[in-house]
């Protein structure tokens, strides 16, 4: 029988609360992924907190030796918008933040892709973008070669039947940066999508906040302490409880059988007055445009919970 391979990703990220707890989700499932590299990016807050909050989370999971890497500090086109109402001042406010143990690795954040994606095996590499996607789309245009190393990428961004977080329509990754979002999204490479539409499932209920706790470790508190002082899309949609974003990403890698979604066309408006970042996706195929993403739309909540809580008890 075949040696299980485990999958080599590289973590694209703008810690920002949920980005945090998909890190320690991503980093105690070290049995099924091989986390190369954490890149950061202005997003939930400035790059400067983001690569800081990166290798404070790496930090929580002994795994200093895990590099991280600086990457763009605002949009391509568009000045940066935090989310500093959701995620605090510091991005991860409400829970005490030392300084890091270790510093950057050396080296842009979009060097550092073009040169993995150049040196690895045809199709090899998944992308998680669980932010703004300046650093992916400033490495695609700069080294269009990198696209042979690619094996997917899965990030977590957008709305359609939802409806945006930011503005009525759109996401708050897609409207950060939606020219980075338009050209990810026509670069023909395998594309999944978590968007609003699924992540405002994966509720994080009192009931399952007080289980993630019982892990009886740092990891487990550290997050139910997160969620208890997170204010989040709960406040005022009125959820009955707070919406696990980014971590679907990474419960997706370890088993996609528990989402359901859809081959749709997706676009990003970059040009509409009212509708910027929106993601205009073709459901029911009206356009004629050829699919470029699966957008997924459901998710097993119970299972999803079950493997978070599993991946905090293996962390320190």
């Amino acid at each position: 029988m075949a040696a299980y391979v485990r999958r080599p990703v590289i973590i694209d990220t703008d810690p920002g609360t949920d980005d945090a707890i998909a890190i320690l989700f991503a980093l105690g499932s070290a049995e099924q992924l091989d986390v190369r590299a954490l890149t950061a990016v202005a997003g939930n807050v400035s790059l400067e907190l983001a690569q800081r909050n990166a290798r404070v989370v790496r930090d929580w999971a002994d795994r200093t030796d895990l590099p991280v890497y600086a990457g763009c500090a605002r949009p391509l086109k568009c000045d940066l918008l935090t989310a500093e109402d959701v995620h605090g001042v510091s991005g991860m406010d409400g829970i005490s933040i030392p300084e890091p143990k270790a510093g950057l690795a050396e080296g842009h954040a979009v060097d550092f892709l073009t040169g993995s994606l150049r040196s690895c095996p045809p199709a090899s590499l998944t992308l998680c973008g669980l932010g703004p996607l300046t650093n992916l789309a400033t490495a695609l245009m700069r080294a269009p070669d990198i696209k042979r190393g690619i094996a997917e990428i899965v990030l977590m961004g957008g709305a359609y039947f939802n409806g945006g977080n930011v503005t009525p329509s759109a996401e708050f990754n897609t409207f950060v940066d939606p020219h980075a979002a338009d050209l990810v999204f026509r670069s023909g490479l395998p594309l999944t999508i978590l968007p609003l539409d699924v992540t405002h499932k994966a509720l994080a209920t009192p009931e399952r906040i007080a289980c993630l706790e019982k892990t009886g470790n740092h990891a487990g508190a550290l997050v139910a302490q997160i969620l208890t002082n997170l204010n989040s899309d709960q406040m005022h949609l009125g959820l009955p409880g707070i919406p696990l974003h980014d971590p679907c990403v990474i419960a997706y890698l370890l088993d996609p059988s528990h989402f359901i979604g859809r081959y749709v066309n997706v676009v990003v408006e970059t040009r509409g007055e009212y509708t910027l970042g929106a993601t205009v996706v073709d459901w029911h195929g009206n356009t004629g445009r050829a699919p470029n993403a699966r957008w997924i739309t459901e998710i097993n909540c119970e299972l999803f919970f079950a493997h978070l809580a599993q991946a905090l008890s293996r962390l320190p």
